[in-house]
Order: C-alpha cells, then sequence, then structure tokens
C-alpha cells in the first residue's frame, strides 16, 4: 500500500470520527454567496483532516439567497441550508449551534474576509479539549490587516471599552471567526439574550466570568469593501448589550452576597465606570490622531501608554487628595484637642 494511500486512508477515519460545522450566516447575500461557498468547501474537502459540515443560515433574506443557498445544498455533499423567517445573526447562530449534533460549532462571515488557513488551528484546541471556545484576533502583532481607518478606529476603540469597562480579557470581540465546543456552546446559549451582532460577544464575556478557556488565533484580515454592515448602529447596539449585560451582572452580584457593599462602595462604583470611559474616549482620540502620522499598532502602543500613564497619575492625585483631605479634617491635631 502506497504512503499516499496510506495517509488518505487515515484522513477518511479523522474525518468519520470528528465533526466540526461550520455556520455562514446570509441576508440578501446573493452576490457572494455561491463562490464563497464554494471556495470554502473545496478548501475544507481538500485540507481539512476532520468532518466538517457547511450550514448556510439565511436571515429571512428577501432576495434570491435562499434560492441559492438550497441550491448549494443540492449540489454539494457537506452543504446544508437552514430558513429563519426573523432576521439576526446571533438568533442564527442560536438556531444551529442549539440542535448541532457536531463536537464543535463554528461561524465565520459570508465574505470570507479572514484568511481560510487559519481555521484548523482555531478549531484544534477545541477538538483536544485544550480550550472551550476560540476566536480570530486582527489585534495581534502577527495578523496581517488590511482595513480603512473608520473600521480600524471603531474595533480597537469597541474592544479597549471592553478591557476597560467591563474587565475583557480577549482582544478582539467582533472578529468574524468564532468556535466553540458544541456542549459548551449549548450551555451557555440559554444566557446569552442577544439575537444580533452583540451575541458573540455576550457569549464571550460570559464564557469569560465562568472561568472557561478562550484561545486566541491571529489572522490575516482583508476588508470587505462592499460590506452593507450598518457600522454606527452596530456600534450602538453594541453599548446597549455592553451596559446591559454589566447591569445583569452587578444584579446577580448582588443578589448571591447577604452583606452589603463596603461602606462608600456605592459612591465608588460610578466613579470607576466614569474614569473608564473617559480614559477610553481619551484613547480613541489619541489614536485616532496618532494614527495619520504612524503605523496603526505603533499608534495603538502610544495611545494605550498614554492613557494608562494617565490614569495611574490621576489615581496618585486622587490618593495624595484624600489624604490630605484626612489629615487636616478628620485628623487634625486641633480636632484632637
Amino acid at each position: 500500500m502506497s504512503t499516499m494511500t496510506v495517509t488518505a486512508l487515515r484522513v477518511e477515519a479523522a474525518r468519520g470520527a470528528r465533526l466540526v460545522e461550520v455556520v455562514v450566516p446570509v441576508y440578501n447575500e446573493l452576490r457572494v454567496l455561491a463562490e464563497s461557498i464554494h471556495r470554502l468547501h473545496s478548501y475544507l474537502v481538500r485540507t481539512f483532516p476532520y468532518g466538517f459540515r457547511v450550514t448556510i443560515a439565511d436571515n429571512a433574506s428577501t432576495d434570491d439567497t435562499w434560492r441559492i443557498a438550497t441550491e448549494l445544498e443540492r449540489d454539494l455533499p457537506h452543504v446544508r441550508a437552514v430558513r429563519l423567517e426573523r432576521k439576526g445573526r446571533g438568533r442564527a447562530l442560536r438556531k444551529v449551534w442549539s440542535e448541532s449534533d457536531a463536537d464543535v460549532v463554528s461561524y465565520m462571515d459570508v465574505d470570507l474576509s479572514t484568511d481560510l488557513d487559519a481555521f484548523f488551528p482555531l478549531v484544534a484546541p477545541l477538538l483536544s479539549g485544550h480550550s472551550d471556545l476560540a476566536i480570530g484576533t486582527r489585534l495581534s502583532r502577527r495578523s496581517n490587516v488590511v482595513r480603512g481607518p473608520k473600521r480600524e478606529f471603531i474595533s480597537h476603540g469597541y474592544n479597549v471599552l471592553l478591557r476597560s469597562v467591563m474587565g475583557a480579557r480577549f482582544s478582539d470581540a467582533q472578529c468574524g471567526f468564532k468556535a466553540v465546543r458544541t456542549e459548551v456552546a449549548q450551555a451557555l446559549l440559554p444566557v446569552v439574550e442577544d439575537e444580533e451582532w452583540f451575541f458573540d460577544t455576550e457569549l464571550l464575556l460570559l464564557a469569560e466570568s465562568n472561568g472557561l478557556r478562550i484561545h486566541e488565533v491571529p489572522v490575516d484580515w482583508v476588508d470587505d469593501p462592499d460590506s452593507r454592515v450598518d457600522i454606527v448602529k452596530t456600534a450602538t447596539d453594541d453599548l446597549k448589550g455592553m451596559w446591559r449585560v454589566a447591569r445583569t451582572t452587578l444584579s446577580r452580584s448582588r443578589a448571591s452576597r447577604p452583606a452589603p457593599p463596603p461602606a462608600g462602595m456605592d459612591r465608588e462604583l460610578p466613579v470607576f465606570a466614569i474614569v473608564g470611559v473617559v480614559s477610553t474616549l481619551a484613547y480613541l482620540v489619541l489614536f485616532s490622531m496618532l494614527g495619520a502620522v504612524m503605523r496603526v499598532l505603533a499608534a495603538n502602543a502610544v495611545a494605550l501608554l498614554v492613557t494608562a500613564v494617565a490614569v495611574t497619575l490621576a489615581n496618585a492625585l486622587a490618593t495624595l487628595v484624600h489624604f490630605a483631605l484626612l489629615r487636616a479634617w478628620v485628623f487634625s491635631p486641633r480636632r484632637a484637642r
């Protein structure tokens, strides 16, 4: 038996043992759907060493997207199509992931902006049990990203806001290239409320708060210049989602603690939130200004350094003022007499 035949048999055995489901949510994507699915399917057939299923999740398209999806299901052996009557990327992912029999569920944007060579590194730690969730990140030094300054600015700002206000430790919440162990996804989905663009950010925040392991994969990513995503609406909805999650987390924390918060905590929490928002806005302004005269990574590093130093100095100044007031008023020698 030739080496090539042995290798082929091993690949087929691996494919029969494990299954990864790749969901491609679509809404009125007639222009790119067929080309993208053929490209994705061909790539996985040639290179992916495990069983796979590509699921086109049509979010109530009003053009011929559904017709094209059903034709692809008929023509390609590893492709199926699911139709939803209501819009929402999160709604589509919830539907498919909650019913999946695969070992790992994942999704990617239909424009395939992320280089497909990152797909196996994305799912491998989940199949091995090393991690629970995996995300592509465009903010690593090893990532190669091509996109306009507007989207670069909004993406950096959003992720800085997540880290400074929500305490998130993952680097890129919005990259449309994620995977989850199916049992983990199905355990978390009932708690995730969002049905649209904030869905995966909420999933990540929930996973992190429960101590689950999130693996990050640097990706090469090229912006789709014809993207019809409403950036302003999406950013607004994301901010609303962050506020809802923060409020819910605080409510649960209070409900789980029988003892009242320490004295002064009710005043300190709003101040902490305000400092986080102000420092994030300062970062965004600096990043925008520096991005015009230096490379994105350098602008990001300088803006983060300056805002971090500013916040540290502000905290030190507040501590000194606090000490001076206590010394002059509460513990004044004249009051002791």
